[in-house]
């Protein structure tokens, strides 16, 4: 496996120490909005941090890259990667009373690229795969553990037997070992993704479990899973907005419950009847 680049903003800190004193000052002003470089030409750049242009030159190829427009793109990159770092804009909103409805309107861009793309049938087989399996795992690191948390949370209510992957202090070789092909396994993959996570994801394929795996738009096309759904998260600010992925484990959700039969309204029931003799919930 190549070794990964490291980022934009790791070789500039790296190259801190052994700068002059004119290109370290070049330094700590990219440094305080380091995702505005990708749209900077390098004489605005020098004006902006009253540098020469000679300056901008001798930096960046300190750094290592042959040209500024090769850092910009080294920045461009570090930026669809998912750095919040590197979406933050140098300057608050003129109308920061619109900035709200901006980040709903590009949620209902979102929601309506779902509501186009994602499947009916797909997520119902997803359903009663998991409701037959005799095991559902679902598995999701950084922030795609919160919403695997809320689907094994939500599915508990008919599916008995699940299990929720990292679990505190755990490795996961033990997991992983324990899938079979009757189970059904629930794959998160949203960005930031982890550097290990393809291999992960190809060691659970190969226990021949039917999978689901959730990404953003980001993620390569995968053939190998048995469904790949896409969620949109393109947000204005720097962070990423979830609410198609929440969207996505609600509605999978509930379909699990209505669709779990008898079976499951027996869960329920005894759920319900347990809630109030342990006088658990107001």
């Amino acid at each position: 496996m190549s070794k990964r680049k490291p980022s934009f903003v790791t070789l500039v800190k790296a190259a801190l120490p052994d700068l002059h004193p004119t290109e370290r000052r070049l330094a700590e002003f990219i440094l305080n909005f380091p995702g505005e470089l990708a749209s900077y030409t390098a004489t605005e750049l020098a004006g902006l941090a009253h540098v020469s242009n000679s300056t901008v030159t001798r930096f960046i190829k300190k750094l290592g890259y042959r040209s500024f427009e090769e850092a910009r793109q080294h920045v461009r990159d570090n930026r669809e990667d998912g750095a919040a770092l590197l979406r933050v804009e140098g300057q608050e909103p003129t109308y920061p009373d619109n900035a709200l409805q901006r980040h709903l309107n590009q949620a209902v861009k979102n929601i309506e690229y779902a509501s186009q793309h994602l499947s009916i049938e797909e997520l119902d087989q997803v359903a009663q795969t998991m409701l037959s399996a005799r095991k559902v795992w679902i598995i999701g690191f950084r922030s795609s553990h919160a919403f695997a948390s809320y689907l094994n949370w939500q599915i508990l209510q008919a599916v008995e037997n699940t299990t929720l992957l990292p679990r505190a202090g755990e490795t996961l070789a033990e997991s992983i070992a324990s899938i079979s092909p009757e189970d059904c396994v629930i794959f998160f993959g949203l960005k930031r993704r982890t550097s290990d996570l393809d291999n992960l994801l190809s060691q659970v394929i190969s226990r021949g479990a039917k999978n689901l795996y959730i990404t953003d738009e980001s993620a390569a096309t995968n053939n190998n899973v048995t469904w790949h759904m896409v969620c949109r998260t393109a947000a204005p600010g720097p962070l990423f907005n979830h609410v198609t992925v929440l969207s996505l484990c609600h509605f999978l959700a509930t379909r699990v419950i209505e669709l779990s039969g008898p079976a499951g309204r027996s869960r329920l029931t005894s759920i319900e009847t347990l809630h109030e003799l342990l006088d658990e919930l107001q």
